[in-house]
């Protein structure tokens, strides 16, 4: 089964977030998101794996299995709970370079860097930071592998 790409992933949570008119629904749905995103053991809730410059804690972390990234993360903010869900649903199981390369053009477009307060969007710019820090640092052990 192929697995499908960041953009297609990216374009599904985009028609997800329109068949909500309001911003209030749209809350609910994202908080929903994070309900389904299943827990993190605590082992990992320490500060090795906790996201620096998020306001609320957010614990990542990721492994790499024949050429993929997977992550698993956990918050104790709903909201930010929802954003690391919607995160993880588009980039783990991905390729360290898709990773990278990827836009997350999907938060624009349905208008979330708008509704967030500033230290929530800095908080989330923080994670994506972080997930792209180890793609990265997978991309160098692949390459390693590959040599």
């Amino acid at each position: 089964m192929n697995q499908k790409s960041i953009a297609e992933i990216e374009k599904e949570i985009i028609s997800d977030f329109s068949m909500f008119d309001s911003w209030e629904d749209k809350y609910e749905y994202l908080i929903d998101l994070g309900k389904q995103l299943p827990a993190l053991e605590e082992s990992y809730k320490t500060t090795d794996h906790k996201i620096k410059g998020c306001q609320s804690s957010v614990w990542l972390i990721a492994s790499y299995q024949d050429g993929k990234v997977f992550f698993k993360a956990d918050s104790d903010a709903m909201i930010v709970k929802g954003l690391v869900s919607m995160l993880i649903k588009v980039l783990s199981g991905q390729s360290p370079k898709a990773i990278l390369e990827g836009k997350l053009e999907f938060f624009k477009e349905i208008g979330m860097f708008s509704h967030l307060a500033q230290t929530r969007s800095n908080g989330l710019l923080a994670m994506i930071k972080q997930i792209k820090n180890y793609a990265l640092a997978y991309q160098s052990i692949q390459q390693t592998e590959n040599k």
